[in-house]
């Protein structure tokens, strides 16, 4: 895809939060080294490989002989659904000591994403290529209290300076864990795709940004051919009710048949501009704001 000269400007140095690299149980369009290189396209900073299934650390570690001559630097995190355990403090604690940026809370193993499955399946979400048991990891226990590895994970993160991110959890949950990161001394809590799946509202997503919580939202839903799609005034509503000093974008992408992260950005920063967003505005958002996040300021 064609690249105009203020977007290439835009998009120079940009951090993409949420990429779905492979390898995994889902079938992805292409590995870290892959999406790297294609970054060096826009002069891509860096992106996060996010797996739904283990710690994407050890796939980089790996892989490092490969990104020799790459531009885009490619970091790791981990997702806590129940191939790595849940809540699983002891390997938190290895992702992020060894370099990982992000601890996402249960996705495919929240009760809010198992009740929203059929439904996501029929819709074209990927299915895995083998056989995995779900059952939801919960947050609280028999009594409504947190669990107490919720906390030793929230620790973690905070004495690491990394990213608590709320998964797909429901918002009351969500709401709880960053209002325990924010109490434990996290300074950097991100909600992803907070109008899907956890279905925030409006509202609520502007209350949790006030308490410091970023909202991310992905290039990939605002794709007019791809699956789910929202119209670009959804976006252009959340970003102009939360504040681009509290908006991320990302890509959410990776997935088989869907676009490429790079040209989703592409598409998406040139509507955006068509819309009447200011140039740093969308800096802020793809640049300045996941540059802080990451802690590479």
């Amino acid at each position: 895809m064609d690249v105009s000269p203020v977007v290439a400007r835009i998009l120079d140095g940009m951090i993409d939060m949420h990429c779905h690299s492979g390898p995994g149980p889902f079938p992805r369009e292409f590995d870290h080294v892959d999406g790297a290189r294609d970054g060096d396209r826009i002069r891509m900073r860096a992106f996060v490989a996010k797996s739904h299934h283990h710690n994407t650390v050890m796939d980089l570690q790996a892989a490092h002989r490969s990104f020799d001559g790459v531009g885009t630097r490619v970091y790791g995190g981990i997702v806590l659904n129940n191939q790595v355990g849940g809540i699983n403090p002891y390997a938190v604690e290895m992702c992020l000591r060894m370099g990982g940026k992000v601890v996402w809370f249960p996705t495919f193993s929240s009760r809010r994403h198992i009740a929203f499955q059929e439904e996501a399946l029929a819709g074209g979400f990927p299915r895995s290529t083998v056989e995995l048991t779900t059952v939801p990891v919960l947050l609280h226990d028999e009594q409504g209290r947190l669990r107490p590895e919720v906390g030793q994970v929230v620790d973690v993160v905070a004495e690491t300076g990394t990213v608590l991110n709320g998964g797909h959890l429901h918002p009351d949950d969500m709401a709880e864990l960053f209002a325990l990161g924010a109490e434990r001394g996290v300074e950097r809590m991100v909600a992803s795709h907070p109008n899907f799946i956890s279905d925030l509202t409006l509202d609520q997503g502007v209350e949790l940004s006030r308490r410091g919580v970023f909202m991310e939202h992905e290039v990939g839903m605002y794709l007019p051919d791809d699956h789910p799609h929202f119209g670009i005034e959804v976006l252009l509503e959340w970003i102009e009710a939360v504040g681009t000093e509290r908006t991320v974008l990302a890509s959410d992408l990776g997935q088989i048949g869907r676009t490429r992260p790079v040209d989703a950005f592409i598409e998406v920063t040139t509507a955006l501009l068509d819309h009447g967003v200011a140039e740093k505005d969308l800096r802020r958002m793809l640049v300045d704001n996941p540059t802080h996040l990451m802690g590479l300021d």
